[in-house]
């Protein structure tokens, strides 16, 4: 395990998973004058970041531990989604760890910690606060800068792996234990950490684990902006013995993936200076270079990704008897009811991006003919083959015409037809490209009753090209409903799985009666294009027909 960085890399490859719908913006994190809480040496810092909701402070990443130093330059990268319109309460935490990656309890550990909000961090882009301790207290001189970048939404990561040959020895009863830093020259002239690798213990020809670094991290999406490279020879009480430097491009990285050999002497200034017939102190060499684009949702609906929309209606007994105007699926000829209202708006959205315009249109919770069985998921246009229908309005006709042939009953099972729904998903994730997403549209008036069943289901689906749209109709209480939309925290099923991504919104029709059909559709389908790249990124799938330009080139293309 790396005694500098006990996480070898940035949590969440950077910019793996951007989203055109939310801002991303990186956080580099440095402290200066920590306390020192140690006997013998110094203190080893990291950093614990913590985020506040709903008055609750939940731990989301930590930094690395950097041995012995009170002015420690953490390599970790916090990722964090940022919303102009919120308020995000963050608090970062400095500790002294003792053993492995453990956080301490006794107030001794606790170097200081410092809270203000994402919103300040981006206004200024970089921040320097003092710590505290306990009560207010100052934590002597500490101090604690935090620096933001925003990650662009068209923006790509690369992997690069490094090893060096015949490095200076810098010990005397053993060999060097080198890492390797990698700074980029700023405009300003400053120096930014961008990746700092593992130690290799005892060896002049070490070979560093890959890593990944966003772009825009590596070079602000230039290529031939300056990138400061420094190998150094670790010491425990963090007084690393320097080996050498070079200067490199990103532009002169990318010759290895043509099968150009790329190195450079790794020189000290100081030997070259006194020394006549000095070459340099080792060779570091770039063994290899991926290059990764990350697609946002336009990519994919431009390459060719088709939306299946499917609506799923509630006829349970509690919508009330649809030959009474106060029923929830009264058919009024003057003005379409709520079941219709929200069907339109999010239906008229989708169809845009299903290019046969023919929906899935599917009914539960009543009984049907011939039998008068209670199902949860038929047809409503009644055909066993095909329960598509032509377009938003063949829906709404099929809607229409099924009303006075079935018999509204119970209960309020949903589970069926996300499972029904997860099966077509699943057959379409076999295929291995990104070539149809699915968009299950449940309109409901009540809680459901297999909620256990439901939890279940949408873990399950999490997994495939599938989000579910959940529309509260009427005045019911939807409060339980609200466990299945993942805002407020990890959805489960019932043995403790969580999902594997949000696929779910929650929304009640009530809070949009007077507003537009355009308001109502925006807010359903908010996270829809975040959940599409969210899958696609999971499982590496590109667009069909990806635009094949490089990630610099294409960085500060518009969306």
């Amino acid at each position: 395990m790396n005694e500098i960085q006990d996480l070898a890399s940035p949590s969440a490859p950077i910019g793996v998973v951007p989203t055109a719908c939310v801002c991303k913006v990186e956080l580099r994190v440095s402290c200066k004058s920590l306390l020192d809480r140690d006997t013998l040496n110094k203190s080893d810092p990291s950093v614990v970041l913590l985020v506040q909701a709903q008055g609750q402070w939940t731990e989301i990443d930590r930094t690395e531990v950097i041995k012995s130093n009170l002015h420690p330059v953490f390599s970790k990268v916090f990722t964090l989604d940022y919303y102009f319109e919120e308020v995000q309460k963050l608090r970062f935490e400095v500790y002294d760890i003792h053993g492995h990656c453990s956080i301490g309890t006794r107030d001794d550990d606790f170097l200081g910690g410092m809270e203000c909000t994402l919103g300040q961090i981006v206004a200024q882009k970089k921040m320097t606060k003092p710590l505290f301790l306990k009560y207010g207290k100052y934590a002597g001189k500490s101090t604690i800068t935090v620096i933001a970048e925003e990650i662009s939404g068209n923006n790509g990561y690369v992997e690069l792996s490094f090893c060096a040959k015949k490095l200076d020895d810098k010990d005397l009863f053993s060999k060097s234990d080198p890492f390797l830093e990698i700074y980029r020259m700023n405009d300003d002239d400053s120096e930014q950490l961008v990746y700092r690798t593992e130690v290799v213990k005892n060896n002049l020809n070490p070979v560093w684990e890959p890593f990944k670094v966003s772009l825009n991290s590596l070079c602000s999406c230039d290529e031939n902006r300056k990138l400061k490279c420094l190998v150094w020879d670790y010491d425990s009480r963090g007084k690393h013995d320097f080996i050498g430097e070079f200067y490199a491009t990103f532009g002169e990285m990318q010759k290895v993936m043509s099968g150009n050999k790329v190195s450079w002497d790794c020189v000290n200034p100081k030997y070259k200076l006194k020394k006549r017939n000095y070459k340099n102190s080792g060779v570091v060499i770039l063994t290899d270079l991926k290059l990764h684009r990350v697609y946002s949702f336009l990519d994919y609906i431009m390459g060719g990704c088709q939306i299946h929309f499917t609506v799923a209606i509630d006829f349970t007994a509690s919508n009330g008897d649809p030959r009474n105007s106060c029923s929830l699926h009264y058919i009024n000829p003057y003005q379409p009811n709520e079941y219709l209202k929200a069907l339109i708006a999010v239906g008229e959205i989708c169809q845009d991006y299903d290019s046969d315009k023919r929906f899935s249109a599917l009914g539960f919770g009543a009984r049907i003919p011939p039998n008068y069985e209670v199902s949860h998921d038929f047809a409503i246009n009644f055909n066993l083959d095909d329960d598509e229908c032509e377009g938003i309005q063949g829906v709404v006709e099929s809607y229409q015409s099924c009303l006075p042939k079935i018999q509204l009953y119970g209960p309020t099972n949903v589970a069926p037809i996300i499972n029904k729904v997860a099966r077509l998903a699943a057959e379409e994730e076999k295929t291995k490209e990104a070539s149809q997403y699915y968009i299950l549209l449940i309109l409901t008036d009540g809680v459901v009753t297999d909620m256990a069943d439901t939890r279940e289901a949408i873990v399950r689906a999490s997994y495939l090209p599938m989000s579910i749209i959940i529309v509260g109709v009427g005045n019911a209480d939807f409060t339980d409903m609200q466990i299945l939309d993942g805002d407020d925290g990890i959805l489960r099923s019932p043995k403790g799985e969580p999902v594997l991504r949000d696929i779910v919104q929650f929304v009640p029709f009530r809070d949009f009666k007077t507003a537009s059909p355009a308001a109502l559709a925006k807010c359903v389908l908010a996270e829809v294009p975040k959940q599409v790249v969210e899958y696609y990124s999971y499982k590496a799938f590109p667009p069909k027909c990806p635009i094949m330009d490089s990630p610099i080139s294409t960085a500060n293309t518009p969306e």
